[in-house]
């Protein structure tokens, strides 16, 4: 499991190396055929800064490469805020005195008749708050059942499961799996999840195996930018990349980098990123690996995000809303953060297609199960 190899690393180490990369190191890194780990530490350092310009072209290249102009789009759909978790930057936290919702089958599917009178969206993410007594495998089952009709693509971003639990899912329709580790750093982990399922580091960051040897078609990875050191956090996120991807082969890869929104916890961020310093872990990382699909969501900006879109980003949200049942029961339900980018699905469409881009709205289908 990834937690046995985690152990091989030292958080402080990590933050040192990074920090002493130089402009040679960083030339060399773009100049790699296959880069690797060390490479992307000189991409993500402080001394690629002034090469912004020439990994903005690189990863546009080799994203034209491998995905041409295209960009897939997605949307959330959030069925319940129910939690169990006392995470301190989150709006689900346990302890915000909000009403709580929990969707049953009718309300998820009338969500979903009103998410396809937005846009002709086929790829869904359903997600939950960590509450295993009324969100467990069989909630999320039914979910997945209601949906399939009406959408080709279903991804999850829910409590990390046992394997055989995202076996049994992958049955009832499961295409691809979500799961943000939040931080790598094991001390400081805690501190942000104090209490609840989410508290425990080796269960959730050994999630990703579990996914893995179920089979499941695509494994999304993420940290939360404003927790801990960016650099050092997305170091260790590409190691675990490189070990998933040696081990579960069949299995495609997507990473987000989401910063910290303002939520009902009103946690403020330790750590804040610039837009120049998320382009250039964006461009870092398309650099790293030509293949993995780079995602940005609606906590980004329109601007940066349809800018994104031909240097790197390879799939979109839009329309998004963030609470329960908010695209037709509960609109003013408890949601877990704000977005950034409120345009319409047609509307962000529009801009990607000015930007010369292709919107892509399906590239799965049934068929294919």
């Amino acid at each position: 499991m990834f937690s046995d190899e985690l152990l091989k690393y030292d958080w402080d180490e990590i933050t040192a190396r990074i920090a002493s990369k130089t402009a040679a190191d960083v030339e060399r890194a773009l100049a790699a055929r296959r880069p690797a780990i060390d490479d992307f530490m000189a991409l993500v350092s402080p001394a690629a800064a002034p090469y912004l310009e020439q990994m903005a072209a690189k990863s546009r290249a080799l994203t034209q490469k491998r995905f041409g102009k295209t960009v897939s789009m997605y949307i959330p759909m959030y069925i319940t805020n129910s939690c169990t978790n006392s995470c301190v930057y989150c709006g689900f936290n346990r302890h915000n005195k909000q009403p709580r919702v929990v969707l049953d089958p009718e309300q998820i599917e009338a969500e979903c008749r009103a998410i396809r009178r937005l846009g002709p969206f086929e790829n869904l993410l359903l997600v939950t708050g960590e509450n295993p007594h009324v969100a467990g495998t069989d909630y999320l089952e039914r979910a997945l059942q209601v949906c399939r009709p009406y959408f080709s693509n279903l991804t999850i971003e829910v409590m990390p499961l046992a394997s055989e639990d995202y076996l049994r899912l992958t049955r009832s329709g499961l295409n691809g799996v979500v799961c943000f580790q939040e931080t790598y750093h094991r001390e400081r982990y805690k501190v942000y999840h104090p209490a609840g399922m989410k508290s425990n580091f080796e269960w959730r960051v050994n999630g990703f195996d579990r996914m893995g040897q179920a089979g499941v078609h695509k494994i999304g990875m993420g940290v939360l930018i404003g927790l801990e050191d960016w650099r050092t956090d997305v170091t260790m996120m590409a190691m675990h990349l490189r070990y998933l991807q040696a081990r579960y082969w069949r299995t495609r890869y997507s990473v987000n980098f989401p910063r910290l929104r303002p939520s009902e916890s009103g946690y403020q961020p330790n750590v804040v990123m610039t837009d120049r310093e998320l382009a250039q872990l964006t461009f870092a990382f398309r650099i790293f690996d030509e293949d993995v699909d780079i995602s940005v969501s609606t906590r980004e900006k329109p601007d940066f995000r349809d800018h994104m879109a031909t240097l790197g980003a390879t799939s979109m949200s839009a329309g998004s809303r963030t609470e329960p049942g908010g695209y037709e029961t509960y609109p003013q339900a408890l949601e877990q953060f704000a977005v950034s980018d409120d345009r319409s699905p047609a509307e962000v469409a529009d801009a990607l297609r000015r930007a010369g881009c292709e919107v892509v709205w399906k590239d799965w289908d049934k068929v294919f199960d």
